[in-house]
């Protein structure tokens, strides 16, 4: 039987880059927007890559997205930024983000800048490899004030939203990276699971009542139910925890959240960059890095089970694998991207020939 099809990495963005800039986005943000998204299915995170190609393109037609202009600058000192990100597109912001922090990291160990309004911003592990590949430490986190779907522990009405948190540094095999929601599961995967008719393998929701199911239909009922805090029914209190501290880190530092009235799909984004060089050095860090990563290699499996690995040694494997051979997007993504290029006149690339 043979396996999905594969699409070549550098056809699905220029793909991806000439339906945004048929939306009204310029060359460059049209770029980089779909770089992101690819890079989402290249990591293996396929809710967060093309899946989110088509729900960009609506928001661009419905003016949630805006097309055009600058984000704000609200603040700024040698270490810190703070923008309004006027819902320009996420991922062109946080490129952009990144970019200022590390400048700022470079020179003063610590590089922040914080958005209020970005639009959505896709996988947040998207985002790491270059900067841990030039020997800094990035994190990023973000929540979303529109929105709402993890209840506060001990609750049954949605506060927050699962608030990601992604981290990537430098070591000597390769960058490590993570990416954690603070939530068992997110609101991508439950829809997906919904539509395909299928349950999760855990009881990773709530319904109504604040009973553990996995059922994803319990989160689109009325009452609706919830996504469970990280840490599951005996421990989700440590999740919960931490998701409000991504809305501090988020919305609090920015200046914009749930108190203020929805503005519509988006994100409150904290980006951070640490410079190593100018801490305790990088040869020390990478030092550091690479004991424990022996030491995590070296470390004996439990029994029937897989040998221990570093945060992100899969999808790095998984993206270097695709990058080579194709990338094996979900199997719901090509008819809608097929159907969008051909609603805008664009050739839809085709599958490499097996």
């Amino acid at each position: 039987m043979s396996g999905p099809a594969r699409y070549e990495a550098a056809a699905l963005v220029a793909a991806a880059a000439r339906l945004f800039e048929a939306g009204g986005l310029a060359p460059d943000r049209a770029a980089i927007t779909g770089e992101v998204l690819v890079e989402g299915d290249l990591l293996g995170q396929t809710t967060h890559g093309l899946n989110l190609l088509a729900p960009y393109l609506d928001s661009l037609a419905a003016g949630v997205m805006a097309r055009e202009g600058e984000p704000e600058i609200l603040s700024e000192t040698p270490v810190a930024l703070t923008w309004d990100g006027r819902k320009l597109p996420g991922p062109w912001l946080v490129r952009r983000a990144m970019e200022a922090a590390a400048q700022r990291a470079a020179v003063l160990g610590i590089g922040a800048v914080s958005i209020r309004r970005a639009h959505h911003i896709g996988c947040l592990s998207a985002y790491l490899r270059p900067v841990a590949e030039a020997g800094q430490m990035a994190i990023v986190t973000c929540s979303d004030p529109s929105t709402a779907s993890v209840a506060p522990w001990g609750g049954t009405r949605r506060v927050i939203t699962p608030n990601p948190l992604a981290a990537g540094w430098p070591s000597p095999d390769g960058p490590v990276m993570m990416d954690v929601s603070m939530s068992l599961t997110t609101n991508g995967m439950t829809a997906r699971r919904r539509d395909e008719g299928r349950d999760f393998d855990h009881d990773w929701l709530l319904d109504a009542d604040g009973r553990p199911t996995r059922d994803p239909g319990v989160f689109f009922a009325e009452p609706a139910g919830t996504l469970m805090p990280l840490g599951g029914p005996s421990a989700g209190h440590k999740g919960y925890a931490l998701g409000l501290l991504v809305e501090a880190l988020t919305s609090g530092l920015c200046g914009f959240g749930r108190a203020e009235p929805s503005q519509g799909w988006g994100a409150s984004v904290l980006v951070l960059v640490l410079d190593p060089a100018r801490f305790g050095g990088l040869p020390a860090f990478t030092r550091e890095a690479a004991w424990m990563a022996d030491a995590v290699h070296a470390n004996p499996p439990a029994a029937g089970g897989p040998a221990p690995r570093l945060p992100g040694e899969r999808a790095l494997r998984l993206r270097a694998e695709q990058l080579a051979k194709g990338v094996a997007l979900h199997p719901a993504i090509p008819p809608v991207l097929a159907a969008r290029c051909a609603a805008a006149g664009i050739p839809a690339p085709g599958p490499i020939p097996p």
